[in-house]
């Protein structure tokens, strides 16, 4: 029998859309057992299934988890190394719950859970995972006979999926530069790019490593995107592509070696996907560009503004039957693929649209990225709330302005736009700004900036 599970600590690594922390300090293997029987038991699941990243700690803790959710009477189909949203995959194509071991983006030290319902569908602080948490700190006895655990290969399956979904069938040969970070990409990549006619793969960093030798496996961060961005160059590249450690998220890198907005392959993903299905609903959050919603109801499409966070984008796309959603973390979510986001799936898109011009990337996405972004910058704060306050006073009541408390505080004018909300997790305020000029941005970018450090 495991000892009971440190209350600080659990309560610590269940984050408001999974479970993060340091393994084995925090997340070890009695944690994960716990997590997959409660995991059973919340879900009332017959069957499971589980998944892991290349990190040193995932295989030990995703078998425990199997052995927590066997105890509490499901069977556990393991699938081995996968990215997220093969995991996602698996849950929908099952049809059962499923749990992802891996800490996406973070670093090394770091591992973490991502745990799903039957269909992909998330569970968030406010739909489960609380449940979860109170049981694996007040554990609740089973009944019944234990499942048994079970090994299954779905690489292939998912692959064959994801290709029907986004078809590269341009008459165009491509030559790709793809950055796995070491991180799960360099697994899916070659099962899904290798299959593409007519695109040359150029892979790098695809070595399953989960200490992460040649960079974070982040690339939001701009210096994570170096790299990729001179390959680029040097092969002569038509499109660079990122992915974080899980893969669920990808972001862009034009011929010229310069990163493309994740707001920008919103808007060239939402076109293809209004095509299909016109006057479909379309999901961005808060701090996508202004100029996704217009080009969307340009497209006679609806444009539907969220919260930060993939709970819920999901749960904003069951409620609204939305087609797409994408935030501009380089998440991008698709109602044909569970409502769930994949990074692999986002890139197909990019291909495919690429191969049916002969427009180079850069002039292809130009048209979806007419307002310059500041990216966002964080600044530490000792009361989030407090300071988010000092800029509210500020603004409120300037002619042309209004606010919202969507999630955190959006400020808009005609000419620009800001968002400030506090991290989930750390001590932090972060600023998106947007202007219809570099010059306005930038103005904007750093009055909030000051009133933003004076307040700390």
């Amino acid at each position: 029998m495991d000892p009971a599970p440190d209350p600080a600590v659990v309560t610590g690594v269940f984050k408001a859309y999974d479970v993060r922390g340091l393994a084995p300090e925090q997340i070890d293997e009695p944690l994960a057992r716990a997590t997959g029987r409660a995991h059973t038991q919340v879900t009332g699941a017959t069957r499971v299934v589980v998944g892991h990243d290349m990190r040193p700690t995932s295989p030990a803790l995703a078998a425990a988890f199997a052995e927590g959710a066997a105890e509490a009477g499901a069977d556990v189909v393991m699938i081995g190394l996968a990215s997220t949203d093969m995991l996602y995959f698996a849950s929908g194509h099952l049809e059962v719950p499923g749990a992802m071991f891996t800490a996406s983006h973070n670093p090394a030290a770091y591992n973490g859970i991502k745990m799903c319902r039957a269909n992909a569908v998330p569970l968030g602080m406010e739909s489960g995972l609380a449940e979860i948490r109170d049981l694996v700190l007040e554990p609740r006895a089973v009944d019944g006979a234990r499942g048994e655990v079970s090994e299954l290969d779905l690489l292939d399956a998912y692959a064959d999926h994801l290709l029907t979904l986004a078809p590269v069938a341009g008459g165009r040969s491509l030559k790709v530069v793809a950055d796995a970070g070491n991180g799960m990409a360099g697994h899916t990549a070659p099962a899904v790019l290798g299959q593409v006619s007519g695109v040359e793969l150029v892979p790098m960093y695809f070595e399953l490593d989960g200490t992460f030798p040649n960079h974070e496996a982040n690339p939001i961060e701009i210096e994570n995107l170096r790299d990729l961005q001179a390959r680029v160059l040097e092969e002569g590249a038509d499109i660079g592509l990122a992915f974080d450690g899980d893969a669920d998220r990808c972001f862009l890198v034009d011929e010229r070696g310069q990163a493309v907005s994740p707001s920008a392959l919103t808007g060239l993903i939402a076109r293809r996907e209004l095509a299909k299905d016109p006057g479909a609903t379309v999901i961005h959050n808060l701090i996508t560009s202004r100029a996704v919603p217009e080009l969307v109801t340009s497209l006679g499409g609806t444009p539907v503004r969220t919260r930060v966070g993939h709970s819920f984008i999901k749960a904003t796309m069951a409620e609204t039957d939305a087609v797409f959603g994408g935030e501009h973390s380089g998440h991008f979510y698709f109602r044909d693929f569970w409502r769930a986001d994949s990074g692999m799936l986002a890139a197909l898109h990019a291909l495919a649209a690429l191969s049916e011009t002969d427009l180079p990337l850069s002039e292809l996405v130009a048209e979806y990225d007419p307002y310059p972004l500041s990216g966002e910058v964080n600044s530490t704060v000792a009361d989030t709330a407090a300071v988010t306050a000092v800029v509210e006073a500020a603004y409120d009541g300037q002619e042309g302005v209004t606010l919202d408390r969507l999630d955190g505080l959006t400020v808009s004018h005609a000419d620009w736009t800001f968002n400030v909300r506090p991290s989930n997790t750390e001590p932090l305020l972060r600023l998106n700004a947007e202007g219809r000029d570099r010059e306005t941005m930038e103005r904007v970018r750093d009055d909030v900036l000051a009133l933003i450090r004076k307040g700390a």
